[in-house]
């Protein structure tokens, strides 16, 4: 079955709030009903306020507003069926592959990345365990060497999982607990290695150029690497979320201000997004995907080690749109 497992009970669980307020509130307003221009509106209102995104709102209204007036449908219950239908055509499959180092060679390398207290050190655990289960060595490497106890805490999760954690001094060069990293990883034959990196906001030049620095320490130690590039973002942030995904993209990338990033660059290539559980506004998938065309690869929701699944979209939106 590969990596990316069945979507299990825990994630319908997780989706309870953006359910209860966008689609319990939907099917309120649609089912049984006749269409008019009036719950068309509402129908937008509720899919802005469930962070679908307007871009993503207004294809959406446009559409069932053209085929209301042309007569084609007039019941609520087609607008459901409608929406259902186009989330799930939204991703294609090969979007959300955890890329991998080639066959023998190794190890891959993870870079990850995302802004204070999006819980990025909890969703590294998270992905580590899911790794682990699926039968490879995993190493970590403490490479956020700025923010007080970030060393500590990658290391007591380190500790619960017997996972190995190469680490530097408080204060130290990030970029060289990174080249340690990828040292012992080769040297232990380790098949995965999960860098954590300081948080840092996408507005914060220094500390964005300090993520290249990595990114090309590990490209020099590692061929190919770092295979992916995972930003962790806060669902719960919602369009903030969206608008770090874009900042970290380009920065990572190496791109300036306006100016788009090289074609053969190595951006952000997946998204773990986080605190799913804790937000009415799981619609905020949708519009990272609409806006940005990175694919969230994972998603979060809880606190612990097996609070985690590959984000699976039509299992997301069966999920989503199930009492």
């Amino acid at each position: 079955m590969g990596l990316f497992s069945a979507i299990t009970a825990k994630i319908k669980g997780g989706l309870a709030k953006t359910r209860e307020v966008f689609v319990s509130g939907l099917k309120s307003l649609l089912l049984g009903r006749k269409l008019d221009e009036a719950t068309i509106a509402e129908i937008r209102r509720r899919l802005i306020e469930a962070d679908v995104g307007v871009k993503t709102t207004d294809r959406f209204v446009a559409h069932i507003q053209e085929q209301f007036r042309a007569g084609r449908i007039d019941k609520g219950d087609q607008v459901l069926e409608y929406l259902k239908g186009e989330l799930r055509s939204m991703w294609p499959p090969e979007d959300r592959e955890l890329r991998f180092a080639p066959a023998g060679e190794k190890p891959t390398v993870i870079l990850v990345t995302g802004v204070n207290g999006a819980g990025k050190t909890t969703s590294i655990s998270k992905l580590a365990k899911l790794l682990q289960s699926r039968g490879n060595k995993v190493m970590l490497g403490a490479c956020d060497t700025f923010r007080a106890g970030a060393v500590r805490q990658l290391e007591i999760w380190g500790e619960r999982l017997g996972i190995d954690v190469v680490k530097g001094q408080q204060g130290g060069d990030p970029a060289a607990v990174a080249f340690d990293a990828c040292q012992a990883a080769k040297s232990r034959g380790v098949d995965v290695l999960i860098l954590d990196t300081a948080g840092r906001l996408q507005t914060q030049d220094p500390l964005m150029r300090q993520l290249t620095k990595i990114r090309s320490v590990v490209s020099k130690q590692i061929p190919g690497g770092p295979h992916e590039v995972l930003i962790v973002l806060d669902a719960t942030a919602g369009q903030n979320a969206l608008r770090q995904a874009e900042e970290f993209d380009r920065a990572i990338a190496g791109a300036s201000g306006n100016q788009p990033k090289p074609a053969d660059a190595l951006g952000v290539t997946g998204i773990f997004l986080a605190k799913l559980d804790g937000t009415a506004k799981g619609g905020i998938v949708v519009a990272i995907k609409e806006a940005t065309k990175i694919p969230v690869k994972f998603i979060g929701v809880g606190e612990t080690p097996d609070d985690v699944q590959p984000f699976e979209p039509e299992k997301f939106v069966d999920a989503l749109f199930e009492e």
